[in-house]
């Protein structure tokens, strides 16, 4: 594995098309947007889809939804004991944790569970940030009325039916930005590789990702913007870097309906150049 020497940014744009591309559970899971109607999907929801990727692509996870659980642990605590049974000092749980967990040395991750006899508390911070991402402009939430048919009793021959909602994004066009810290990588061994591992998550991040709420084809990584500084500390701030990208509706007198109806422009700075992919 090769050491990461350079901070990385990255911006990726979003299209959401008539899907819910995070509900609020809180808000009977309508898409998530702010006051002003500005659509959001939160950095959570985006780990989490990273982190299926990471599976994908065959790298170990800590943090494993139900349905793609691969180790047959059910909960946190038991995969944590099971990798570190006998470990009491804290750097060198640290070092096994990050070694064997993709997600724990890329996000970081806190290992501290109830009823844990280790008698170790430990907390990670990873390289890797991500930023909620936020639609360009406001955005449209549509509601349908909609049925479901669910196994009746056994010897019925009428099934039942349950009434429910269903609410999605006309169309949003979201930016989602992160950076790669160098000295955090350092720390947790986050390299070289795992970095391109986390170009290619972003670059596809929907693979694999269809349902219901998200039909296959509804959520698209139009572009992936991809800056390597050079050097360990930037040659400028991630947030000079992530505004690089300008989006922009072509007619401001029109709700945009697709990616078309938005200018994109990428704007340079001395001695920085952006590695621009298409997104899946």
């Amino acid at each position: 594995m090769a050491e990461l020497k350079n901070k990385i940014d990255f911006v990726a744009l979003v299209s959401v098309t008539r899907a819910n591309g995070n509900g609020d559970p809180l808000d009977g899971n309508r898409p998530r947007t702010d006051y002003n109607g500005f659509g959001e999907i939160s950095d959570v929801c985006i780990k989490r889809k990273i982190r299926n990727r990471m599976q994908d692509l065959k790298n170990e996870i800590f943090v494993q939804s139900d349905d793609r659980c691969t180790d047959g642990y059910k909960s946190l605590s038991e995969r944590a004991a099971a990798a570190t049974r006998g470990i009491k000092e804290q750097d060198e749980y640290v070092h096994v944790v990050c070694e064997k967990w993709m997600d724990v040395r890329s996000f970081g991750q806190v290992f501290a569970f109830k009823g844990d006899k280790s008698g170790v508390s430990v907390g990670v911070r990873g390289p890797v940030s991500i930023h909620q991402a936020v639609s360009v402009s406001p955005v449209e939430v549509d509601s349908m009325q909609i049925t479901k048919s669910v196994n009746s009793e056994p010897g019925d021959k009428k099934g039942s039916d349950t009434m429910g909602t269903k609410h999605f994004v006309r169309f949003g066009l979201y930016k989602l930005k992160g950076s790669i810290n160098v000295q955090l990588a350092e720390k947790t061994g986050f390299s070289r590789e795992d970095a391109d591992v986390i170009k290619e998550c972003l670059r596809t991040l929907f693979l694999n990702d269809a349902s219901s709420a998200r039909p296959e084809g509804s959520m698209e990584v139009v572009k992936l913007y991809w800056w390597d500084h050079g050097c360990k500390d930037g040659k400028y701030s991630s947030a000079k870097v992530h505004r690089l990208v300008h989006v922009e509706p072509k007619d401001p007198a029109v709700t945009p309906s697709c990616v078309e109806d938005y200018n994109i422009a990428l704007e340079e700075l001395p001695g920085l150049t952006a590695e621009v992919i298409d997104g899946v």
